[in-house]
């Protein structure tokens, strides 16, 4: 065992320059390691070390020399009663040494550790270039605190953009968060500031406290962190996201070998993991990542769905935003558990063969004092000007898309959840309000473009960068656009001028089929168009046909108490209508949770969905209805292949107002793949009810809405008839069927009937 020699320092050491130590008192110093840790000096005939350290609760301090073949104690004066210390470590040429700091508090104990200001900083020149270009696409692994071995030692690295700051400190349980220790170095001209704290694990809380020219310090947490704490105190949590062990390789392959293939059976449900299913007797807590992964993925496999949509996970404070007011971009909320728990939630879904898309939010952020609001000072991620910086409806405030560094934060962020969480798409929340500089404003109230137009031509750079990017690093992930005006090309490639996104919410048709169907079917008729014109743009772009969230609060009613009509019992029948027929009408699905069982009551986000309500027929019947949907969807090729391609569709009958009756064809890729759909929208049983078919032979009644099975009445055609040589509607062919009272008919054509299926 090395013995320990103590040297004592020389009478007359050199000291640290008075201004010196006070800006670095301050907090004010941009870089402190040109002060502390191990430094050569041969001025004013005193050659030799210097070494300075500025530790708390510390009265006595050394430094051990930790490569001497027997270690070398050099005491340290204290020089600041804050607990400063420095030691001449005399030698003309004398190298710098590997040393380490042992130090003693007041009781005599003492604990041993590598200084932080002994190491070079972990972040490259290429890096920073990158990162101020706006091209460095994992910057996620490289800004934030990390877990990694720097220089053989074993700690944590933090790194923060903070260029308007005239001082950056790492604060945490580790300094009792005092910002005078551990202040960060900035790295010349980029406005990152670094730090690598040796020693540091997994479950440290920090924040930063950055310190603005205006002389204000503010506590900040980081940008990128992985982990939170709860709300008041939001702390960020020094947490390893790499250490899961995935077992999904299956699905991640099957995936990448799709390459993207968006026109195959899309089904999605949406959820608010929070209040899906609570559990009551336990405070009515939401249940964790861990405790939903089984109960979610067997529901979602009994009802057929393809694809789980959760509502935006990434880190907030305030639970009645539902996610939308992100403070935490990297960070799935604390509230149902750890990373690692998400990441096992989604490895779950995988392996059963669910797809999870993420609500993600690049549009705007809150107001929140700990969070991104004037980061480091100044207008750091905000606009400055209010006419570009702020949302007046949500009172949040908006990127500036045109910074380098803002833009390489949201991009990255995008690929962070397919390379950490393994997500298998984004779909992209109010891109309308990005899109337009005009957006929800009056005018004067808004700055034009350089061309003096009202688009955000930085916003759509920004989107079209991050779909390429996706698709370039994750093929087969899907990116979805929430957006509600008639923007041209939002599906079509970046290649052809277009935004580059995969599929878009059809919020025309939703907003158009909902007036319809909330209207007294009495006045239906007059009302048709509201099902006919949305399919004059139908193949303008890539849609999904949607009733999510959106829909069934604020007063809105829930999805069954839209409906137009008197009793429970009416309700339910022309909700299982209306969903046959959007299920059956070309473009994806998405459905919001507890809208597949028609719960009464709209939705809130602090209570768990109403399933006791599954006892009743009226209810549970549009469950089972919704199942068999989406098998029929799945298991049918003619009605899903071609949900972007108008030779899928044909209508048999647009115009029958008078009935309120719509009709038409879905055609798959094969010449004998087709169905036909005839959708009745009023309390009137019509029989018969003659429409025209492309065929002769047998046509098969696959689905009725009407159907005992779902609590209908049970009023049908036996299963289906053959087509008779009676012209209608342009066909040569048509058959005479038993229309039930608001149903939606689905026959597929069989050709000749094998006797043996009589």
């Amino acid at each position: 065992m090395r013995r320990s020699i103590q040297h004592r320092a020389k009478e007359g050491a050199v000291l640290i320059e008075k201004s010196d130590m006070q800006q670095l008192l301050q907090g004010a110093e941009s870089d402190p390691h040109r002060l502390l840790g191990m430094h050569c000096v041969g001025a004013a005939g005193k050659p030799g070390l210097v070494v300075r350290a500025h530790l708390r609760n510390v009265v006595r301090c050394e430094v051990v020399d930790i490569q001497a073949e027997e270690y070398a104690v050099h005491p340290m004066e204290r020089v600041d009663e804050s607990g400063l210390f420095e030691v001449l470590i005399p030698g003309e040429g004398r190298e710098p040494f590997r040393y380490q700091l042992r130090a003693y508090d007041e009781n005599g104990e003492f604990r041993q550790f590598f200084d932080p200001y002994s190491f070079p900083p972990f972040l490259g020149e290429q890096d920073l270039y990158l990162f101020n270009e706006g091209n460095e696409h994992r910057i996620y692994t490289k800004l934030g605190s990390h877990l990694r071995d720097h220089c053989g030692v074993h700690g944590v690295s933090f790194a923060v953009w903070a260029p308007a700051a005239v001082g950056v400190s790492v604060v945490g349980s580790f300094n009792q968060w005092d910002g005078r220790y551990h202040a960060m170095r900035l790295l010349g001209n980029s406005g990152v500031w670094e730090l690598f704290i040796p020693g540091l694990q997994q479950g440290e809380m920090y924040k930063f406290e950055i310190r603005g020219r205006d002389g204000v310090a503010r506590l900040k947490t980081d940008p990128y962190g992985t982990y939170f704490e709860s709300p008041p105190h939001n702390a960020s949590i020094v947490y390893d996201t790499r250490t899961y062990e995935w077992r999904d390789s299956e699905w991640m392959e099957r995936r990448a070998e799709e390459g993207g293939k968006k026109d195959r059976p899309i089904t999605i449900y949406e959820v608010h993991l929070n209040s899906w299913r609570r559990v009551v007797e336990d405070g009515n807590r939401p249940m964790t990542y861990r405790e939903l992964a089984p109960l979610l993925t067997e529901y979602v496999l009994q009802l057929g769905f393809t694809h789980v949509e959760i509502l935006p996970v990434a880190e907030y404070p305030y639970s009645g935003s539902w996610g939308y007011q992100v403070t935490g971009f990297f960070a799935p909320t604390h509230r149902l558990g750890e990373p690692a728990d998400f990441m096992y939630f989604v490895d779950h879904l995988h392996r059963h063969g669910i797809g999870i898309i993420l609500d993600w939010v690049p549009g705007h952020f809150p107001r929140d004092a700990f969070a991104l609001a004037k980061f480091d000072g100044s207008h750091l991620y905000e606009h400055s000007d209010p006419r570009q910086g702020e949302h007046l409806d949500w009172g949040t405030l908006i990127f500036n898309y045109g910074r380098h560094e803002v833009r390489c934060f949201l991009v990255s962020n995008a690929l962070a959840w397919m390379d950490r969480y393994h997500i298998d798409g984004l779909r992209v929340d109010a891109v309308a309000s990005m899109l337009y500089l005009d957006y929800s404003r009056e005018a004067g109230g808004w700055i034009p473009n350089k061309f003096g137009g009202r688009e955000n031509l930085e916003a759509i750079d920004f989107l079209r960068q991050t779909n390429e990017l996706v698709h370039h690093y994750y093929p087969g992930v899907l990116m979805f656009a929430e957006e509600s005006t008639s923007w041209p090309g939002v599906t079509r490639p970046t290649s052809e001028g277009g935004l580059g996104f995969d599929i878009k919410w059809n919020m025309g048709w939703m907003n158009d089929t909902l007036e319809y169907f909330s209207t007294d079917p009495i006045f239906r008729k007059w009302n048709h168009s509201k099902l006919t014109f949305g399919m004059l743009y139908q193949y303008s772009e890539n849609f999904i046909s949607v009733f999510s969230h959106d829909e069934v609060v604020h007063g809105k009613g829930s999805m069954l108490m839209k409906m137009g009509a008197s009793t429970i019992a009416d309700k339910a029948k022309n909700l299982r209508a209306l969903y046959a027929y959007m299920w059956c009408y070309p473009g994806k699905k998405l459905l919001f949770m507890g809208s597949e069982f028609g719960q009464s009551a709209e939705w809130h986000y602090d209570h768990s969905l109403d399933w006791h309500l599954c006892q009743y027929m009226d209810h549970e019947g549009i469950r089972r209805l919704v199942g068999d949907l989406n098998r029929l969807y799945r298991d049918e090729a003619a009605l899903s292949c071609r949900d972007f391609h108008s030779e899928g569709f044909r209508w048999i009958n647009a115009n029958d107002a008078d009935s309120s009756v719509i009709s038409f064809l879905r055609y798959g890729e094969k010449e004998d793949e087709v169905f036909a759909v005839l959708c009745h929208f009023t309390p009137v049983l019509r029989r018969p009810y003659r429409f025209g078919v492309p065929f002769a032979g047998y046509w098969e009644e696959r689905l009725n809405t009407d159907s005992h099975l779902y609590g209908g009445t049970d009023y049908g055609n036996n299963g289906g008839m053959e087509a008779e040589d009676v012209p209608c509607d342009g066909f040569e062919y048509s058959l005479p069927v038993t229309i039930p009272p608001v149903s939606t008919l689905v026959f597929k054509w069989i050709g000749k009937k094998d006797p043996a299926s009589c």
